[in-house]
């Protein structure tokens, strides 16, 4: 696992998009997998600069959703399906064919997550697959204590998950929907590169458990140790509980060309 610390969350989102600007310019037709949030955002920001700047060709990428409400209306706003789209589809200026997601409003919802499962494999897995990180440690939906071999299925939300995300439904709870599908950790671990980006000191901890701690199923997103090429990227806040930060800032400041990203 590679541990990088930057500035502030613009850095962050500057690198990781560097970092899938040199994936594209390696493979144009990469599946990149997206993370929704107020978090990646930066990183979209600055691929769609980017791209803007005729710096790097996104025509041919495809985008593979992470997660979805259950229950939500088809084209609702705050769908993840709807935040993807006008987040990182259309302003890549990708066609809708090139996204791919579960179907939370799908009569058979089980069936939907095997469907999915399945389309990721077929499509030929995700390249890169962007991750943010609950403050309880959790990455996509999958929250504590859930399998790390599990695979796209039905999750309940703990309540911190629902407060936490009431934000994008006018702070009110009860628009929070209780169940999502998720990538469940086994098939996010199947992704050929993982990187996660965490900003703010309410992520110090979380960050702590999953790259300092043990790998244990009640921080998820520990299982990154368990990935040949995961990179955690944070800013100076939510490194600050790091025992190992000033080797972290080492090994970047030091890391030669030829180890790529």
């Amino acid at each position: 696992m590679e541990v990088v610390i930057v500035k502030d969350a613009k850095a962050g989102g500057e690198l990781i998009a560097d970092g899938i600007a040199d994936l594209l310019r390696r493979k144009p037709d990469a599946l990149l997998g997206v993370a929704t949030g107020s978090t990646p955002l930066p990183i979209y920001d600055a691929l769609i600069a980017q791209v803007k700047a005729g710096s790097v060709d996104a025509s041919r990428a495809r985008i593979a959703q992470l997660d979805e409400y259950v229950g939500l209306p088809a084209g609702h706003p705050e769908s993840y399906r709807s935040t993807v789209l006008r987040q990182v589809v259309e302003p890549l200026g990708l066609s809708p064919e090139a996204f791919m997601g579960p179907d939370g409003s799908a009569e058979d919802v089980q069936a939907a997550c095997e469907d999915y499962d399945r389309a990721l494999r077929e499509a030929g897995g995700v390249d890169l697959q962007i991750l943010g990180i609950g403050t309880d440690g959790h990455i996509g939906f999958n929250e504590p204590c859930s399998s790390l071999a599990s695979r796209t299925r039905i999750k309940t939300l703990t309540e911190q998950t629902r407060v936490d995300n009431a934000r994008f439904f006018d702070d009110d709870i009860e628009q929070v929907p209780h169940h999502v599908i998720t990538q469940g950790i086994g098939t996010i671990l199947e992704a050929r590169h993982l990187v996660l980006l965490a900003t703010g000191e309410g992520k110090a901890e979380a960050v702590a458990q999953t790259v300092e701690g043990p790998v244990a199923a009640l921080v998820p997103a520990s299982a990154l140790q368990l990935h040949p090429h995961a990179t955690v990227v944070v800013d100076e806040a939510a490194a600050s509980k790091l025992k190992l930060a000033d080797y972290f800032r080492h090994t970047f400041a030091n890391k030669p060309a030829w180890q790529g990203v």
